[in-house]
């Protein structure tokens, strides 16, 4: 079976930084200890997406400045990169919330992004998703990829899927539309 990983936004800010999430950096080292113990085959492809604001992006009215682009807190969390790229060598990074004036709380609202990953999906018989924060980018993620005709390759791995609101709207989200 062809599987694909994506890792939603496991970016220092939503860790341990501007805008952390609770249980962020316990889920994300959990997450990186359980891909360090996956058979190097078990992934066709994995797909880290990161926020990646202007210094002005519109979502900071919202929510404190994150992710700005090229700082240390839109990198990536330094586990789970690593072990992302050990599980898959070929391991993507796609960027979204690149453009002031756009909100993109899924990488399929990025154009740019969208069009790299989208043959991936179509490639891909299983799509595990988790990431942060499971109740918002997650979740709009999962929202977009139902959209766009994912819904029966999907699976959430809701371990590694930290929340603002504890997780409540992800597993609703998981038990009535994805069920």
């Amino acid at each position: 079976m062809k599987k694909l990983l994506l890792i939603v936004d496991a970016q220092y800010d939503f860790i341990n930084g501007s805008l952390p999430v609770p249980g962020a950096e316990e889920a994300m080292d959990g997450l990186s200890r359980w891909m360090d113990e996956l058979d190097p085959k078990t992934y066709d492809n994995v797909v880290l997406t990161a926020d990646f604001h202007t210094w002005e992006h519109v979502s900071f009215g919202q929510w404190p400045v994150h992710c700005v682009a090229h700082t240390h807190g839109a990198a990536i969390w330094q586990a789970v990169l690593e072990s992302a790229y050990r599980l898959c060598p070929q391991t993507k990074v796609l960027t979204k919330g690149t453009l002031k004036t756009k909100e993109e709380y899924s990488i399929l609202k990025n154009s740019v992004s969208r069009r790299r990953l989208l043959p991936l999906l179509d490639n891909a018989e299983q799509i595990d998703v988790c990431g942060i924060a499971g109740d918002i980018c997650v979740l709009d993620t999962l929202k977009d990829l139902v959209e766009a005709g994912y819904k029966k390759k999907l699976n959430v791995l809701l371990p590694f899927c930290p929340s603002l609101d504890g997780g409540t709207a992800l597993q609703d989200f998981v038990n009535t539309v994805l069920a």
